[in-house]
């Protein structure tokens, strides 16, 4: 499906991006994924035969570096993504800053830099990975739920100017995933309230309808079709995966 097509994922290290590498080299597509953590990224290369390269996000210039260093890019899912939880009188500048770095500044390079290219070529396919959080406000996490609102308002506006060319852009929309960064949301909800860990993941498992968390598989699979040349005519789209909490 996807073959000789070139994927970047970026945070290819963590739960979501790890499975969205394999399901697009499942589908044929050469991918290269960067992370921050030079022995999980080994670990990611001998696990799924990916490439990888070694960059922070948070860093513009080196963002703008890692797209001058790659060749022609079909496939870009801007998955890369950090979550601070606080109220807004404790919410910091450092917090406030590096959630919009990382969560929407660096997608907004990537696509500055590989998404013209795309569109000369007459094909590609742009897939960021946002949050339900993007689509709806909760308490506490506002820099997160700023940033990720900026994210889907992004991916709206580019699907406007690709629209013509053959490039899609999406956004995937996720609710509580089963991953390390929602292990460190349950701990410090558990801390917070004084219960468990258990009680934690059944109040987020509890806020869809379908009651539970839901898996990187599921992201992946949602990614990978939203890849597809089979979805040409899905673009601007924010699609939730979070059982109906946000229908």
């Amino acid at each position: 499906m996807l073959c000789g097509k070139q994927a970047l994922v970026t945070g290819g290290t963590g739960g979501i991006g790890r499975e969205i590498a394999r399901a697009l080299v499942g589908a044929g597509a050469s991918v290269i994924v960067t992370g921050r953590d030079e022995a999980a990224l080994g670990r990611v290369a001998d696990e799924l035969g990916v490439a990888t390269r070694r960059v922070d996000l948070a860093d513009r210039a080196a963002t703008e570096a890692l797209a001058r260093e790659l060749g022609p890019t079909d496939i870009l899912v801007n998955n890369a993504g950090v979550a601070d939880s606080a109220p807004l009188a404790r919410t910091g500048d450092d917090a406030w800053d590096r959630a919009l770095a990382i969560n929407v500044t660096a997608p907004f390079v990537l696509c500055r830099a590989l998404l013209p290219p795309m569109m000369r070529r007459g094909w590609g396919r742009v897939v960021n990975v946002a949050s339900n959080a993007g689509l709806v406000g909760y308490a506490y996490t506002s820099a997160y739920v700023a940033s990720k609102h900026a994210l889907v308002g992004l991916t709206r506006a580019l699907a406007k100017e690709a629209g013509a060319s053959g490039v899609t852009v999406n956004a995937v929309c996720p609710g509580f995933v089963d991953t390390p960064m929602t292990a460190d949301s349950t701990a410090r909800i558990a801390e917070k309230t004084g219960g468990t860990v258990d009680d934690a993941r059944a109040r987020l498992a509890a806020m869809t309808p379908q009651r539970r968390l839901f898996t990187p598989a599921e992201v992946a699979a949602l990614v990978l079709a939203l890849a597809s040349p089979s979805s040409p005519g899905l673009n601007g789209a924010a699609i939730p995966l979070d059982g109906g909490q946000t229908a």
